[in-house]
């Protein structure tokens, strides 16, 4: 089970610059500390919650009947999940690795929402961001080619790193995640990564990447 904590907003981690709307949630927050693998909930678990990711990596996941899986998303530092949710959980979220997430009452976002304009904008502006990304995944799933896929969600990653050197990225997730997130094979992810690093567009490391031709690997990902 995840060790839960409550803290002081004070100890919530901040956004750098201006202040995040997002914050006045901390008030009501309760922290999670939750190990690799280990469930934040689970599908088909009432959606009384939605949590933020202050540190590590959260998978979201589905499994079907015959035991095939379905990578959703990976949140990052500071993405909220589990609001788009009505009534139940439809996808499972684990931690990829060991995280720390906040977790705050549905009922208690929705009134605060109704009083603070700002916190009502934040979050519009948060469900909008998450329907242009899945548009994006269907794109990618329905459209692309394996190589466009991995190319893509490369360049993906590497806007949405927060700790990337100017060359490298690091990737939480290992090859199965990023194969069931593409819809590929194990396999297929590292035939393609091996034919992109002996092309010069990316080097292997144990814990990521390194991105030696970003444009080339745009250009890859049909982007």
């Amino acid at each position: 089970m995840p060790v839960l904590t409550q803290i002081a907003p004070s100890g919530a981690a901040r956004t750098v610059g201006q202040p995040d709307a997002l914050d006045l949630l901390e008030q009501f927050g309760t922290t999670l500390r939750v190990s690799r693998d280990e469930e934040v909930y689970a599908e088909g678990d009432p959606a009384d919650y939605c949590c933020r990711v202050i540190s590590g990596c959260i998978r979201t996941v589905r499994l079907m009947e015959d035991g095939r899986r379905q990578v959703g998303e990976f949140l990052l530092e500071g993405d909220l999940f589990g609001l788009e949710d009505v009534g139940t959980h439809d996808f499972s979220a684990e931690a990829v690795t060991d995280s720390v997430v906040r977790r705050y009452p549905r009922r208690m976002i929705e009134a605060l929402a109704e009083t603070r304009p700002a916190l009502s904008r934040r979050l519009r502006e948060l469900m909008q961001a998450g329907l242009r990304a899945a548009h994006e995944r269907l794109l990618r799933l329905g459209r692309k080619t394996a190589t466009e896929r991995i190319a893509s969600f490369l360049a993906e990653m590497d806007r949405r790193s927060a700790h990337a050197g100017p060359t490298f990225l690091e990737l939480p997730m290992g090859r199965a995640d990023i194969a069931d997130h593409l819809g590929l094979t194990v396999e297929t992810v590292c035939r393609v990564l091996a034919a992109m690093k002996r092309d010069g567009v990316v080097g292997i490391a144990r814990t990521g990447v390194e991105l030696r031709d970003r444009r080339a690997l745009r250009a890859l990902g049909a982007e």
